[in-house]
């Protein structure tokens, strides 16, 4: 078996991904908009995420949005779909500080990422990567991944945390597919590994 690496973003129109659940989820830099995609409706968006939460087998998550989940998650019952399944599956952290994992059915990462990636798609059928913006960008730009869904929602918002900042590095990504919700008005793009850096041309 050869698992995929399936990571989820929801983001603004100008990328920021940071605090989309709440107010409190992040808010490291003064953060203002926490819970941004809290008014917009769920419509298609609402089934394609609950398609992809059914289908996990297990959770990859960076540091910050694994303390997220581990406090609220298993406060809720199992007559919560989501949360029954996030608390019935293997969890998987990625800190580069040392982290005593309390969240039942979870473990640390090692420090060779590429080695564990590996080992993760070996035991699973679908990891995902939710959230977790920092920890996302390490797997998109090693590509150390399968499928990126970039949930585009239309707000901007002008600042705050992004997958792609601007210091980041340069990469290609290939698009599998886009898929609109016209409830919601965003729009999910599907996207695989690319072929290396950016090429250039001369339109003129």
């Amino acid at each position: 078996m050869t698992g995929r690496i399936i990571i989820d973003i929801f983001s603004t129109l100008d990328g920021v991904g940071q605090g989309p659940g709440g107010p409190d989820e992040d808010t490291s830099g003064g953060f203002e908009f926490g819970g941004w995609q809290a008014p917009f409706p769920n419509g298609h968006s609402g089934e394609q995420i609950m398609r992809g939460i059914r289908a996990m087998d297990a959770l990859l998550l960076g540091r910050r949005t694994y303390d997220i989940f581990a406090a609220y998650w298993p406060q809720l019952g199992d007559d919560n779909p989501i949360a029954s399944k996030f608390n019935a599956i293997p969890k998987y952290v990625a800190s580069r500080r040392g982290v005593e994992p309390s969240w039942s059915g979870s473990k640390v990462l090692g420090p060779d990422l590429a080695a564990e990636v590996d080992s993760l798609r070996e035991r699973h059928a679908e990891i995902h990567v939710i959230g977790s913006l920092e920890f996302a960008r390490t797997l998109v730009t090693e590509g150390l991944f399968d499928e990126l869904n970039l949930w585009v929602y239309p707000i901007a918002l002008g600042s705050g945390k992004r997958l792609f900042p601007d210091d980041g590095a340069a990469l290609s990504l290939t698009l599998l597919s886009a898929e609109p919700d016209l409830v919601s008005g965003a729009v999910l793009l599907r996207y695989g590994p690319g072929h290396g850096r950016p090429g250039t041309g001369d339109m003129t």
